[in-house]
């Protein structure tokens, strides 16, 4: 019979199922009802005969349907005859009622030969179950295919770990996405069936009650995004964040992502120690019976026993050393050797607390922890894994799995600001104090999240997190001198950036602002590390190389005006700008440099026409020297490759000459390129340069916005000088740098109106 092909809740018990998608609802129970209906309307395709049978697996083989899955299904038979135009007969029905099918036929043999060649084939035959016809046939399938797992899983996983290594480089760590795959992603429901197997096996209990709570927690999550959004989908998107969070009861999209991003960093915790339980197994039976793992020395206390950190014998006593976990911590970063679970569960159980403020060993322990590199990472998981960081540090709950919506950063706060400490270790031997600069980094966006914290807020993280760095600097029993430091470091550590890709680094203001707000060298090395340990940590959209070369001019400027005094002297203009003849075009690399009769509004016809050639402008110059206007602006490609040069320099000459087809096809873009989304802002800064006042514009980015900008500002009779655009992910922060003493309240009214209505 063919079922119906609309959700039919209501169908009778014994009746025709519904299909995928019939039974909404969140939960085991529901997941176990659409089983159930599954499994009713498909006895009702296979017709009694001996030695064939229908077997599940998959979600339906688990019971664990979701509301818009699909169906994985083996037609198994012992060799009879006809059995292809059987599964003809069971097949077009499901696919007739839109389902999405994953079929085989096999004999018991076959199926089991083809596990032995496919290590995903056979993890997927333990989740078998007999759906329909001849049982004796499913229940040997399930049987020998189990059997078969158990004998040969310790050979296999070695290329199942291949497999999912490689998935995890394509879907990425779930527990760090904003736009996860629930299943495929690292942490996520497909790597649940890896510990399903490897718990099958008999090499280690993988699946403990907090995995299978996590586990739970994830299929409702899924459960929830299908019926949110009415079809199968595994990647939780942002616009359904709040509707997924609605259906599980939860306040909002933000407590959505905790939960998901704790229940991935359970499951990955949980596969990790499976791989080295596996590992360490299969190195015993290559040693054999006689060799037993040895015990070696690795820091106070801690030692390596079979490729694992365990306590020393003489450190488990009464009264435990409260800087002992902290000391295995550190022993794991800096040898890069996994915390035996044993032993941190230990640790959590009777590991008294620190007292504050610290101990000088247990400073010098975190230290030598944020200092390890590569090896904090891991084992700082494994530390907060098992509330050991709770211990340490009491703001860090705040903070765990903490998501930024900004899509330059890749990592939730506290992996953000743990990768942030790892990346510093880079830098150690270019300052003074590279104690300062690990818990620095370390601490350094510790006030995200609070109550008003924000792009538009009054005080953003940098200030807010101030108070929050010094109180741990004050407990781990820093000196005030270098609290105050560290205080600073986090109010601070957006400065360089912020300056060198929007202010003028030529202008002596410039300069003298940031040396007054730095005050020292030692100060001004430790930001600079400070800020490249930040990119690297948040993403590769939050450096480039012209933005590494815009901050290392910066420092260096700075450090000469707080050894000498001595200021930046204007920059001579291009010689060969001024001498050839008009107009004049000359292009590198990154520099587009042009000399036109001096009129108004060249630099907006320059910026439209390197938005033609999808260039895009990070800083621009005007000038006019002997009556000549000269207009030099950095540039990269806005995507793709880099424009054709021959093109690009004809269209140029024509523009800055009025060339009227060329200035047509620029207002048509800057037309076309006009969009909606969050409303944009101005705001002045009247005394951030030496000779004008800037208007720093705060809006989402476009191309050829540059142009429309400028050519709203020159049509409103103001003449800019230069203009400095930085990018952040999908929004742009553009200063323009208006000559002349900063307008009145009237005048600025209106050029702020007249941009808002440009961009």
């Amino acid at each position: 019979m063919t079922p119906p092909t609309a959700p039919d809740p209501t169908a009778a018990p014994g009746g025709p199922a519904p299909v995928v998608g019939g039974v909404v609802g969140v939960g085991e129970a529901a997941r176990h009802d659409r089983a159930e209906r599954h499994d009713r309307w498909l006895r009702t395709l296979l017709p009694e005969r001996a030695g064939v049978a229908l077997v599940a697996v998959g979600g339906l083989g688990r019971r664990q349907c979701a509301p818009h899955g699909d169906l994985d299904l083996v037609l198994v038979h012992t060799g009879v005859s006809g059995v292809d135009d059987l599964a003809a007969s069971i097949w077009y029905p499901i696919w007739d009622a839109r389902v999405r099918l994953d079929h085989s036929v096999r004999t018991v043999g076959e199926a089991l030969s083809v596990a032995l060649d496919d290590v995903k084939v056979s993890l997927g035959l333990l989740d078998a179950r007999y759906v329909a016809g001849d049982r004796g046939v499913a229940d040997e399938l399930v049987r020998t295919a189990a059997d078969q797992w158990r004998r040969t899983a310790l050979r296999q996983l070695p290329a199942l770990r291949e497999v999912t290594e490689s998935r995890w480089q394509t879907h990425g760590e779930l527990a760090f996405l904003l736009e996860g795959d629930l299943k495929e992603a690292a942490g996520g429901l497909r790597d649940v069936g890896i510990l399903r197997g490897i718990a099958t096996a008999g090499l280690t209990d993988a699946l403990r009650p907090a995995v299978r709570a996590a586990h739970l927690r994830l299929l409702d999550t899924r459960d929830a995004l299908h019926q949110q959004v009415g079809r199968r989908v595994d990647r939780l998107l942002a616009q359904e964040r709040a509707g997924v969070a609605r259906l599980l009861d939860l306040d909002d999209g933000d407590a959505l992502l905790r939960r998901v991003a704790g229940d991935a960093r359970t499951v990955s915790h949980a596969l990790d120690d499976a791989w080295r339980a596996a590992d360490r197994l299969r190195v015993r039976r290559r040693r054999g019976t006689d060799g037993r793992p040895a015990r070696r020395p690795v820091a106070r206390d801690v030692v390596e026993h079979d490729g694992e950190l365990v306590l020393a014998r003489t450190a488990i006593g009464p009264r435990p050393d409260p800087v002992l976990s902290l000391r295995v911590a550190a022993a794991s970063a800096t040898t890069r050797l996994p915390i035996a679970r044993a032993t941190c569960e230990w640790l959590a159980a009777y590991c008294p607390p620190l007292p504050s403020p610290w101990p000088a060993e247990a400073r010098a322990a975190l230290v030598t922890l944020l200092g390890a590199g590569p090896g904090l990472v891991a084992a700082w998981e494994t530390c907060d894994r098992y509330g050991l960081v709770d211990a340490w540090l009491p703001e860090w709950p705040r903070l765990r799995s903490l998501p930024q919506h900004n899509p330059v950063h890749r990592y939730t706060v506290d992996r953000h600001l743990v990768q942030a400490a790892a990346e510093a270790s880079r830098f150690a031997r270019e300052v003074d104090r590279p104690d300062l600069l690990l818990l620095g980094a370390f601490l350094h966006d510790i006030g995200k999240g609070l109550p008003g914290e924000g792009v538009d807020a009054p005080a953003d993280h940098s200030v807010l997190g101030v108070p929050l760095a010094e109180a741990v600097a004050t407990r781990v029993g820093l000196p005030p001198a270098e609290v105050a430091l560290i205080g600073t470091l986090v109010r601070l550590h957006l400065l360089l950036p912020d300056v060198a890709t929007r202010r003028d680094l030529d202008d002596p203001v410039t300069i003298t602002r940031v040396a007054e707000a730095v005050g020292d060298v030692a100060t001004l090395d430790l930001l600079h590390a400070l800020v490249r340990a930040d990119a690297a940590a948040t993403g590769p959209a939050a450096w480039s190389d012209w933005k590494g070369r815009l901050v290392a001019g910066l420092v260096g400027r700075v450090r000469t005006a707080l050894d000498t005094g001595a200021l930046p002297a204007p920059p001579a203009p291009d010689p060969a700008l001024l001498a050839e003849p008009l107009p004049v075009v000359h292009l590198t690399a990154d520099t587009v440099a042009v000399a036109a009769a001096d009129r108004r509004g060249l630099l907006a016809t320059v910026a439209g026409c390197l938005a033609l050639h999808r260039l895009e402008v990070v800083a621009a110059d005007a000038a006019t020297v002997d009556g000549r206007a000269l207009v030099t602006c950095r540039v990269q490609p806005r995507y793709g490759l880099p424009p054709d040069p021959v093109a690009l320099a004809a269209d140029l000459r024509r523009a800055v000459v009025g060339d009227v087809s060329v200035i047509q096809r620029l207002r048509g873009r800057a037309l076309a390129a006009r969009t909606g989304g969050a409303a944009p802002r101005v705001v002045w800064h009247r005394d951030a340069a030496t000779d004008a006042v800037v208007l720093e514009l705060r809006a989402a980015d476009a191309a050829g916005l540059l142009y429309r900008v400028t050519s709203a500002l020159d049509a409103a009779g103001v003449e800019v000088r230069a203009a400095r655009i930085s990018t952040l992910g999908g929004d742009v922060v553009d200063a323009f740098y208006l000559v002349g003493a900063g307008p009145d309240d009237d005048v600025r009214t209106h050029l702020e109106a007249t941009v808002l209505a440009a961009v």
